[in-house]
């Protein structure tokens, strides 16, 4: 599990928030708006404009994802490879860290 902290640095400070937004571009492009409602739905929690275009920022620096061209003042953004393969190396190792903690709790699910 050491590298589990390594990995979720990658994703920069408040890193929860940055997976999230990989998880909603996993399906597609979508912009702000369309990304908080999805992060919503999936997660039962609001991600704040704040949180999300700072986030944004930070995906888009680490090239995890790009901006498209606008559509009617509403920029869409999209997954790269890079942001892809990092999603889906976050998405296996919290997928055993779940696994580790069922196991030790006597595989209560």
């Amino acid at each position: 599990m050491t590298g589990l902290n390594d990995d979720m640095r990658e994703l920069g400070r408040f890193a929860e928030p940055s997976l999230y937004i990989l998880v909603a571009l996993g399906e597609g492009p979508k912009h702000g708006y369309a990304i908080m409602t999805d992060v919503e739905d999936f997660t039962g929690q609001p991600l704040g404009p704040g949180t999300l275009y700072g986030a944004l920022a930070r995906l888009e620096k680490r090239g995890f994802i790009e901006a498209l061209e606008p559509e009617e003042r509403r920029r869409p953004y999209r997954l790269t490879a890079l942001g892809a393969t990092t999603l889906r190396v976050q998405l296996q190792g919290l997928a055993g860290f779940a696994r580790l903690g069922l196991s030790r709790l006597g595989g209560a699910s």
